[in-house]
């Protein structure tokens, strides 16, 4: 069963971390199933509740999967092991459409913000014991949020938008419960998941967001939360529509219990209007990022939710970091204030990049989707060979492993750095390297 690795151990910190070593090393396999608990015990001469909590752990940390009478196995990919490192390295002379970053000439400059907040600091410095939340920061997202429809809640800011939903995750789930994801989705949410020590269960989605019927399903099946992306879904497009909403709020009446994340984190660069809808679940939470609409290094998002959510939140981050610097959120109070991000030009922008070349795909005969945000998203037959090829002709794409759990193949393609001159010959390159195929839609 474990070929010529043996477990180690006599206690299940030790057993724990044999397994791990193994893991790291290759000497275990993804999918290679572990020896039963009892039989373990046996071979370590150990009493088989010391496996017991070994294996719990190793579940927790998401190194393995368990599935009662069927056994545990090592996950497929270890959670430790980040769908970052899913990439080709981009020799030099090649294009880079696969880091997802956004245009640098689309962000704001920053020095003028943060030398208010500067000023403002030497006037006035925070010290321990403060609220953890800038007054007039609260005040505007709060204002924001209830002009696009996102129910009355406390506000708290966390550092990004996987920080929030982190930090939202744990406060109600236990190790084992099941998180219902979309896909294709964030591979960094895919990630965490299993880190966290839960079970990642895919949904599928078109243009507009989750499907009704996958949604119930996953409910149904005993999804005790869902995760549900707003607008630009990475890597798809999507955007929940305001008829979408409608039906996936009718399937959430259904299901009071479960745990609702809603993550904007395309918010400032999208112009779609906002269809939320936390408003029918008991536990909700709504995270809005300023990453993607003034610079990733901010690190920087407000969350919203219900009152129990939130004060959960705030109290396990007072015995962490305590707070989101001051200093980052007097910034964000200053770039908003002052209008530094033209949200109908910025979203014009990526959008008639995007939409060119998705035209000029489908043009070549190659099915794609991208309804809003910085990515396209092309089914292709191959993703390996697809991705090499590109690399030879000069562009470098995101491999849609990064991105996918039982959804097809595709491959992700950031528009952000595209101009008008380059949309033909990257379409050309696509078509090249996959080829027209049939595959699922998102538009």
């Amino acid at each position: 069963m474990l070929g010529e690795y043996g477990i180690e151990g006599r206690r299940a910190t030790d057993i724990a971390a044999s397994v791990e070593r193994a893991v790291s090393s290759g000497a275990l396999a993804p999918g290679q199933l572990l020896p039963p608990l009892r039989e373990l015990a046996e071979q370590l001469g150990v009493n088989p509740n010391t496996v017991g909590a070994a294996y719990r752990t190793l579940r927790d940390r998401g190194v393995i999967a368990t599935a009662g009478r069927r056994g545990s196995r090592v996950r497929p990919r270890p959670a430790s092991t980040a769908r970052e490192s899913i990439r080709a390295d981009i020799p030099a002379g090649v294009r880079d459409l696969a880091s997802g970053n956004p245009d640098r000439a689309l962000l704001p400059p920053l020095a003028g913000a943060l030398a208010v907040a500067a000023a403002r600091s030497d006037e006035r410095a925070v010290l321990y014991g403060q609220a953890g939340v800038d007054p007039e920061l609260e005040r505007l997202a709060r204002a924001a949020l209830a002009a696009d429809g996102v129910p009355e809640g406390p506000v708290a800011v966390v550092s990004g938008s996987l920080d929030g939903i982190e930090r939202v995750l744990a406060a109600h789930l236990r190790p084992g419960d099941s998180v219902a994801i979309e896909d294709p989705g964030w591979g960094a949410l895919l990630d965490l998941v299993p880190a966290l020590g839960l079970r990642a269960v895919p949904m599928a989605l078109d243009g507009e967001g989750p499907l009704p019927g996958e949604v119930e399903r996953v409910l149904r099946e005993g999804a005790r939360a869902l995760v549900v992306t707003a607008r630009a879904q990475n890597p798809t497009g999507a955007a929940v529509s305001s008829a979408r909403a409608e039906v996936l709020r009718t399937v959430l009446r259904d299901h009071p219990g479960v745990l609702l994340i809603e993550d904007d984190h395309g918010h400032g660069i999208v112009d779609l209007p906002l269809s939320p809808l936390a408003a029918v679940a008991d536990n909700w939470a709504f995270v809005r990022s300023v990453s993607k609409a003034y610079g990733p290094d901010l690190r920087l998002a407000v969350l919203t939710g219900d009152a129990v959510t939130v004060d959960r939140v705030l109290g396990r981050q007072r015995l962490g970091p305590g707070w989101v610097s001051h200093l980052l959120q007097s910034a964000v109070v200053q770039l908003w204030s002052s209008g530094a991000v033209d949200v109908s030009a910025v979203s014009l922008s990526y959008g008639r990049r995007r939409e060119s070349l998705v035209r000029a795909l489908a043009e070549r005969g190659i099915d794609a989707c991208g309804r809003s945000g910085m990515n396209v998203w092309v089914p292709v037959p191959d993703e390996t060979g697809v991705v090499a090829r590109l690399l030879h002709s000069g562009w470098a794409v995101a491999p849609g492993a990064r991105f996918r759990m039982a959804a097809p193949p595709g491959v992700r393609v950031t528009i952000s750095t595209l101009g008008p001159d380059d949309i033909g010959p990257v379409a050309d390159a696509v078509a090249s390297a996959a080829g027209p195929a049939p595959g699922r839609r998102y538009d």
